[in-house]
């Protein structure tokens, strides 16, 4: 279907006509009908499938109109905040706030702010005025809208339109309390529109306790593209930087992204290759905000040649030309992993993903395969190593090298030995040593 078929507003239509959108992605056809005519709904379908659009064209040209066409009693007033979108990262909300800019050209009269952690005063200045004022359109992460909220500078009374866009990152992000929070301080008549890439059941939770009498458009999670040449290595832990060293060493690599499960083993892979000479910048929530956007600004450039991630950059980040994906960990969802490899083979242009295996992520790996229908190609490990059987390995992963390791203490051990000593020591500074996953 293209754009023209649906009931948009000329100025929405010219927009998109400037832009080169004609037709309409399947989730953009189903959901724009539903959100124009007022209803509740839950989109799940993955990143890259035109979620921001389905959203804002419809709640742009429902604001527009109001302006263009105004009643005595306005539907959506102006100098107050009319739409509420939520967003996981900034630097999903700064890409929402760019779209936006691109939808609404045609509209002078409509205006948004991206509220975000992680800035200067100058910032905050600019998104107390907005908020004060009663910009139409707030894109927001949950925690700094929290913030301005305690400190009185919102007021929700006239809000009509909630969005949560990828929803189900926000709840692994731990938002749920934020979310609610917030969610309690909306008029009852708002409409809410929820969109998530998966459908687990603290999702569908969600939507019963937010929506009411939802429309549900749910797309099927779509195989990687053909173009992306996925290769993998066995391995054991250890072994995996050697095979990230060879790659680097028999390869001039450019433009690729590194996923890692967590902030700690980011950082510790770019100290790595940074010793190796590979020219490389890490993405992580520790970062502030301008060093993020340093970050990724010298990424896009071409000023860095690696980029290691946290999934901070797995969904919702445009970057056409990857050329290889690696991840270092095996993603334990599906879903992620095809979000991840989906960085690369962008723009009509081919990619590669290696992914790193060792022993007791065979499991994940093999579910990977049966959802993709196909045999990833396994390559042989470098420089004669030996990895692991390809199979299901059960049990916990080896905590070799750790004192008090249960094959180096003898049963019966007696109370105040040394395993005891260290059990205890271990279980005091628990909390104190957990890394949290970004």
């Amino acid at each position: 279907m293209i754009f023209e078929n649906l009931p948009l507003n000329d100025n929405i239509l010219d927009a998109l006509w400037d832009m080169h959108f004609t037709e309409c992605t399947p989730v953009q056809e189903q959901c724009i009908p539903y959100i124009l005519k007022g209803r509740d709904i839950i989109g799940v379908a993955q990143t890259g499938t035109g979620k921001t659009a389905a959203y804002l064209l419809p709640i742009l040209n429902m604001l527009d109109d109001d302006r263009q066409y105004p009643a005595d009693d306005r539907v959506y007033p102006e100098n107050a905040i009319n739409c509420v979108i939520m967003s996981p990262t900034r630097e999903l909300a700064q890409q929402i706030d760019q779209a936006m800019q691109g939808f609404s050209y045609y509209m002078p009269d409509i205006n948004s702010v991206a509220v975000y952690g992680g800035n200067d005063g100058t910032r905050y200045d600019t998104e107390l005025k907005a908020l004060q004022l009663g910009a139409d359109i707030i894109i927001a992460t949950p925690g700094r809208l929290i913030s301005h909220i305690q400190l009185g500078n919102v007021d929700f009374s006239k809000v009509s339109f909630f969005v949560l866009d990828e929803a189900d990152r926000m709840l692994d992000m731990g938002f749920y309390d934020d979310i609610m929070k917030i969610a309690k301080l909306l008029p009852s008549t708002c409409q809410t529109i929820m969109f998530s890439a998966t459908m687990p059941d603290k999702i569908e939770d969600l939507a019963k306790t937010l929506l009411t009498n939802p429309a549900t458009v749910k797309l099927a999670v779509s195989k990687p593209a053909e173009k992306i040449h996925q290769q993998a290595y066995i391995c054991h832990e250890d072994q995996k930087m050697r095979i990230l060293q060879n790659l680097f060493q028999n390869n001039r690599l450019q433009r690729v992204i590194i996923f890692a499960k967590s902030k700690l083993k980011c950082k510790e892979i770019r100290i790595d290759l940074t010793k190796m000479k590979v020219n490389c910048g890490e993405m992580h929530s520790d970062l502030s905000q301008a060093e993020r956007d340093e970050v990724m600004f010298r990424f896009k450039s071409g000023q860095t040649d690696v980029l290691v991630a946290t999934d901070i950059v797995a969904r919702g980040i445009d970057i056409d030309d990857i050329a290889m994906v690696i991840n270092y960990d095996v993603p334990t969802d599906v879903e992620d992993y095809v979000h991840r490899i989906g960085r690369t083979a962008r723009a009509d242009r081919d990619g590669e993903a290696i992914t790193l295996v060792r022993g007791y992520d065979i499991g994940y790996f093999m579910a990977i395969e049966r959802f993709l229908e196909k045999t990833v190609e396994k390559l042989p490990l470098p420089n004669g190593m030996q990895g692991p059987e390809y199979r299901p390995l059960k049990g916990k992963p080896s905590r070799q090298g750790k004192r008090g390791n249960r094959a180096n203490v003898k049963s019966g051990a007696k109370k105040g030995s040394p395993r005891k000593y260290h059990a205890k020591k271990k279980q005091g500074n628990h909390k104190n040593n957990k890394q949290k996953e970004s």
